[in-house]
């Protein structure tokens, strides 16, 4: 199946090109959906550099250093780091930790990869979970705390007034964002302009801010006070939150498209709405309280709040949805048990809704909203969360570089170092808050690591112990020529398609006979983000009427048997559903001290998480009333 992976790779404008899509389109589209994150970050970003905690001062020296420090992040961790290196490191076209894993696993094969690559990839994905749960709660919360610039007397309210507008937000899920995704772009579009305006008119106030773009002004920054300087980085980071979704959301819109976005619409607006807040100070240092919500008059902050509440709903929906398409990789990938999954598109396949995640965000998201009751106590949490996941990109990313584009060591190395300094000079600051929120992406990471690489091991586990007792296809089928047939069509699923499944052997023991035709179907996940139809059946005559039929699919696709059964033209002709029958088998799962394999409460764990995983049934789309489940036990 290597083969079929290595054809379909596409470089990922390629694919968009072919679809017909228009590059205004997606580059509007972008907007909405990748950039709403990092888009929203001026809201509170420069504010909490100047956090009492780092003694620092609201002269040119600070203001400048500060607004020179975001605006290199931006050139070298967004632009150079992710726009131009990580964004080239797509698995045809599809970003995102576990695509990232999924390509180099693919190009240099299981057995030549270190474990710590795939412990990286599980943590990094366990990392976005937690970032899900902080970006609709700050986000929002710093929006809403807007309406305590327009009057003190709605502070006591905001908390209240953030969870109602959250609770909306994760209930209006169900329906789908399809309608409502058609105004993310145009929205983020004025929002952009919007904010470039504001710092463009402090800006005339102040011209000589643009010196801040010099970085002489942040060895003058450090000279000044370098402890708090270096402790003010850990604050810096909140620019460059959402950086990750350049890379993550590059399946829906296409290299070319992000890059665009990114260079001509979203840098230079929030490059100039910083230089914007940084000279605003200068000319009024009482206006840090709330610097984004006063560079505006009082006659237009209700206008500005409405504008920023709905960016920060813009960016809190685009996490939630990557939430969704990050667990449906999961599951395909097998570092997850089956969930249920709607699909609230006909015609995007993308569009999804899984129940389970939506309320366990919502619970998580509202939980940190009361807990912490303000944007900056939640800070630091999130900036360890989004750094966090940029150091295992640029360590995974580098195995790319060095070990598939094989750059020379001197070339690529200067660049590895340089990038994994800037990430762990931004984690060391960061760490200073550990105690201050900043365990709470630790904790959450740890804690969905586990169950990615418990399900993981178990299922490897469970695979090794039905092995051990499996019969040869070719031997039972020699077997089995004296059993009695009856009509019609069986098909039975199996972990392996060259050997028996156990649900036909305890078929055959208790009902003593077989179908004319029997199909052993094994359902295979790719390397890749998806399989085109007509390259999915692989189907192989065992004889008597036995067939070996394996279904491959990607890691981003829908699995249906029923309907892609029905293309095999093949297997003695074609399929009726009402004629097959499915069987499946259902081991119920018992934890033993005896077996070597995980620590038993770890073998617990997963049998909890095996209960709980939707049916296969239901998962494959199977007819409830062709479906015949058998149950054995299984000591793991």
């Amino acid at each position: 199946m290597a083969t079929l992976a290595q054809k379909f790779d596409a470089p990922t404008d390629t694919h968009y090109e072919i679809q017909g899509h228009n590059r205004a389109a997606l580059t509007l589209g972008a907007l909405g959906v990748v950039f709403g994150d990092i888009g929203t970050s001026p809201l509170y970003a420069f504010q909490a550099t100047l956090d009492p905690r780092y003694h620092l001062n609201l002269v040119v020296t600070d203001l400048y250093g500060i607004a020179s420090l975001i605006f290199w992040s931006f050139v070298f961790v967004v632009t150079i780091k992710y726009v131009f290196i990580v964004m080239r490191c797509d698995n045809r076209g599809e970003g995102g930790s576990l695509a990232l894993y999924s390509l180099i696993q693919r190009r240099l094969g299981s057995d030549a990869l270190p474990r710590w690559l795939l412990v990286a990839a599980l943590f990094a994905t366990a990392l976005f979970y937690a970032d899900a749960m902080l970006t609709p709660a700050i986000s929002v919360i710093s929006a809403v705390e807007g309406l305590g610039v327009v009057s003190s007397a709605f502070k006591p309210y905001i908390v209240w007034i953030a969870l109602a507008i959250l609770i909306s937000l994760f209930a209006i899920q169900r329906h789908g964002t399809d309608r409502v995704g058609k105004l993310f772009g145009p929205v983020m579009l004025l929002y952009f302009a919007v904010i470039a305006a504001m710092g463009i008119s402090h800006i005339a106030g102040h011209p000589q801010v643009f010196r801040a773009l010099n970085p002489v002004y942040i060895w003058s920054f450090f000279q000044a006070h370098p402890l708090y300087s270096f402790l003010s980085l850990g604050a810096v980071v909140y620019a460059i939150t959402g950086t990750e979704a350049l890379y993550a959301d590059m399946g829906h819109f296409g290299r070319k498209p992000i890059t665009a976005a990114w260079l001509y619409i979203v840098l230079p607006a929030l490059v100039l709405n910083y230089l914007g807040q940084a000279a605003m100070l200068i000319q009024h240092p009482e206006f840090v309280d709330n610097p984004f919500f006063r560079m505006v008059p009082p006659s237009l902050t209700v206008p500005l709040l409405v504008i920023a509440t709905f960016a920060t709903i813009i960016a809190s929906q685009a996490v939630i949805s990557g939430a969704y398409s990050v667990t449906h990789q999961a599951i395909q990938l097998g570092f997850l048990p089956r969930m249920r999954i709607l699909h609230t598109s006909s015609k995007a396949i993308g569009q999804i809704y899984l129940p389970g995640v939506n309320w366990a965000l919502a619970a998580m998201v509202g939980l940190l909203v009361v807990a912490f009751g303000h944007s900056s106590a939640m800070l630091p949490a999130y900036g360890l969360a989004v750094v966090g996941t940029m150091l295992i990109t640029t360590l995974m990313q580098y195995v790319v570089v060095f070990r598939i584009w094989k750059r020379p060591l001197w070339q690529a190395g200067v660049g590895f170092l340089f990038f994994i300094a800037i990430d762990l000079v931004f984690i060391a600051s960061g760490s200073e808050k550990l105690f201050e929120g900043a365990w709470f992406p630790i904790v959450v990471g740890l804690v969905i690591f586990t169950l990615l690489s418990t399900w993981a091991t178990g299922r490897r586990l469970m695979r090794e112990r039905l092995e051990e007792d499996a019969l040869p296809i070719d031997v039972f089928i020699k077997s089995a020529a004296s059993v009695h047939r009856v009509r019609g069509t069986s098909v039975f699923l199996s972990t392996s398609a060259d050997s028996i499944p156990s649900a036909l052997l305890h078929n055959l023991k208790h009902n003593q006979v077989l179908h004319e035709r029997v199909l052993i179907l094994n359902v295979r996940v790719e390397d890749v983000p998806h399989v085109p139809p007509k390259e999915r059946l692989e189907v192989h005559e065992a004889g008597r009427g036995f067939y070996r039929v394996i279904l491959h699919y990607g890691f981003m696709d829908e699995v249906d048997i029923p309907t892609d059964l029905t293309r095999i033209e093949t297997c003695g002709g074609g399929f009726n559903m009402m004629s097959t029958s499915f069987f499946l088998g259902r081991q119920k799962l018992i934890a033993a001290k005896a077996q070597p394999g995980m620590a038993l409460w770890r073998e617990k764990l997963f049998a909890w998480m095996m209960k709980s995983s939707e049916s296969a049934m239901e998962f494959f789309k199977l007819p409830i009333n062709r479906v015949i489940e058998l149950g054995s036990q299984l000591r793991i």
